[in-house]
C-alpha cells in the first residue's frame, strides 16, 4: 500500500516540520541499554494502517496482537488505526501532544522523514548485535535492505510486495495469443495490447503508475528497469529527465497514444481488471485477493512478472511499509522490538501472505507445510511475485520535509508527459525536474 498525500496535506507537512525539528530530529545516542527482557509490566502505542482497513488486513493484525500480548504478559499494546495518508502528519501531532508512538507501520516513501522529524530509531543503535543477527537471519536479503538508511535498519520490512503483470488469459485466448506465454517485454506488451484492442474491444492495459493514490513507487520500478531514475543514489540529484527515463516515459506514451493504456482513476482500473473488461493490469501483487474474487467463475486471472525493457533486467521495487520503533524509553523499545519480532516472524508473515496478501520475508516458510507449504499449492499467483525478490531493489524515499512534494511534482510531469497533448516528454520532464531540484534539500 502507498502513501496518499493530498497537495494540501503535502504542503502541511512541510510546514509542520520546522516546529517538528524542535520536538524530534535523528535519535539521539542511547543513554540506558534496552533491557535483555520486559520485566515489568508496560504499554506501548503501535500505529497501524491495516488497522483501519476494512476486513481480512483490520482482523488478520488484531488476532496477532492478541496472540503476542497473550504470550507476552507484561507488555500491554494499544492498536491505533491510522488511515496510510494519514499516517505522517497523525504522527507529528501525537508527538506534538505529548503523547508519541512507540510503534509504527511506516510507508516506505516516509521513511526518510521519520527518521528526520519522528524519532525513528536504527535498530542497530539499540538491539544487541548478536540478537539483531539472530532475528534476521533467514530473512531475503535484498528485503532487509528496504528499510535501510544511511547503511542502518530504521524499518524492517513487513506488508511489501512488487508490480505485477496480471493478465486475463481468456481475453488473450480471443485474441489468438497463447495465455502461457505472456509478455515478458514492454514490446511484447504494445503487440499483445494491439492484437487485443482489434479482436475484443476491452482495453488492453491498466496500470497503477499514475493517479492521486499510486505515488512514484510503481514508476521507480519502470524507470530503473531502463537505467535510469527519479533520483540518483545518494538522493540529492533529480534525475528523471535523463535520457533513460525519457525514454520509459516515452515508451508509456505510445501506448496511450495508440489507445493500449487509458489514464483512468485508480478504482476504475481495479474494478475493470477484476469485472474481466481489462486484459492486463500492472499493479501491486497486494490486490491479487480483489482479483481473485472478481474473476472466479467469469474468467482466468493469471499472473506474470513485471515487463522488462528488451533484454534489460527487470529490476522491480516495493510497495507497502517497514515497522518502525519510534520509542526512547528503553522498556518501551525493549517491547516494541519484541511485538516486531513475533510480526516477522514464521507466523507472522504466514499470516501477513495467507490472511492479508503481502510477501513473506522468510521465504523458508514458502515450502513449510507448518506454514506456506500447503497454502501455496492453492494460491500459484504469489509465485510470480516470489520470483521477483531476488532482484528487488528498494523503493528510495525522497529527501528531506518537502519529500511529497518533490515526488508529486515528478510525477505529475510524467503524466503529463504519458497522456497530454504537449508530445515534448523530454522538455516536460526537463522543466519538472529543475522544480524539483529545488525542494531538494
Amino acid at each position: 500500500m502507498t502513501l496518499i498525500l493530498t497537495r494540501r496535506a503535502a504542503l502541511g507537512l512541510t510546514a509542520a516540520a520546522g516546529a517538528l525539528a524542535l520536538v524530534a530530529g535523528p535519535a539521539l545516542a542511547q543513554s540506558r541499554p534496552i533491557p535483555a527482557e520486559v520485566a515489568e509490566p508496560v504499554t506501548i502505542s503501535f500505529y497501524n494502517y491495516n488497522l483501519s482497513s476494512a476486513g481480512n488486513g483490520a482482523e488478520a493484525t488484531k488476532r496477532m496482537i492478541a496472540e503476542f500480548m497473550e504470550a507476552n504478559p507484561n507488555v500491554t499494546v494499544v492498536g491505533v488505526p491510522v488511515k496510510p495518508q494519514d499516517m505522517m502528519t497523525r504522527i507529528q501531532a501525537d508527538m506534538v501532544a505529548g503523547q508519541p508512538a512507540d510503534l509504527s507501520q511506516m510507508v516506505f516513501s516516509g521513511l526518510d522523514f521519520a527518521v528526520q522529524n519522528l524519532g525513528a530509531v536504527a535498530l542497530e543503535d539499540v538491539i544487541p548485535p548478536a540478537e539483531l543477527e539472530a532475528h534476521f537471519d533467514g530473512m531475503v536479503p535484498n528485503g532487509l535492505e528496504l528499510g535501510k538508511l544511511n547503511g542502518k535498519t530504521y524499518g524492517l520490512a513487513y506488508t511489501f510486495s512488487t508490480p505485477i503483470l496480471f493478465y486475463n488469459a481468456d481475453l488473450f485466448r480471443k485474441a489468438g495469443l497463447d495465455p502461457d506465454q505472456p509478455p515478458a517485454t514492454w514490446a511484447e506488451v504494445r503487440q499483445a495490447g494491439l492484437a487485443i484492442k482489434e479482436a475484443t474491444g476491452a482495453l488492453p492495459l491498466a496500470t497503477g503508475i499514475y493517479g492521486p493514490s499510486a505515488g512514484d513507487w510503481l514508476m521507480q520500478g519502470v524507470l530503473r528497469s531502463n537505467g535510469g531514475m527519479i533520483i540518483d543514489a545518494d538522493r540529492t540529484r533529480m534525475i528523471f529527465a535523463e535520457p533513460a527515463s525519457v525514454e520509459a516515459v516515452s515508451m508509456l506514451r505510445d501506448l496511450a497514444a495508440n489507445g493500449i493504456m487509458e489514464n483512468l482513476p485508480v478504482d476504475s482500473q481495479l474494478e475493470g481488471m477484476a469485472a474481466g473488461a481489462t486484459a492486463m493490469y500492472l499493479q501491486t501483487s497486494a490486490i491479487q485477493g480483489h482479483l481473485v474474487r472478481g474473476a472466479d467463475g467469469k474468467y482466468e486471472l493469471r499472473a506474470a512478472p513485471m515487463p522488462s525493457f528488451g533484454d534489460k533486467p527487470v529490476r522491480p521495487n516495493n510497495s507497502g511499509s517497514a515497522l518502525t520503533i519510534h520509542a526512547q524509553d528503553p522498556l518501551k523499545q525493549r517491547a516494541a522490538w519484541e511485538l516486531m519480532k513475533f510480526l516477522t516472524s514464521k507466523h507472522g508473515y504466514t499470516v501477513i501472505t495467507r490472511d492479508i496478501g503481502y510477501l513473506p520475508l522468510r521465504t523458508a516458510i514458502v515450502n513449510d507445510p507448518e506454514y506456506l507449504g500447503e497454502w501455496v499449492k492453492d494460491h500459484p499467483l504469489l509465485q510470480p511475485n516470489l520470483d521477483q525478490l531476488a532482484k528487488l531493489e528498494p523503493w528510495a524515499p525522497m529527501p528531506g520535509p518537502n519529500y511529497q512534494q518533490i515526488s508529486i511534482t515528478a510525477m505529475d510531469a510524467m503524466e503529463r508527459a504519458t497522456f497530454g497533448g504537449d508530445d515534448d516528454v523530454a522538455g516536460i520532464l526537463a522543466d519538472a525536474q529543475e522544480r524539483a531540484q529545488r525542494l531538494v534539500p
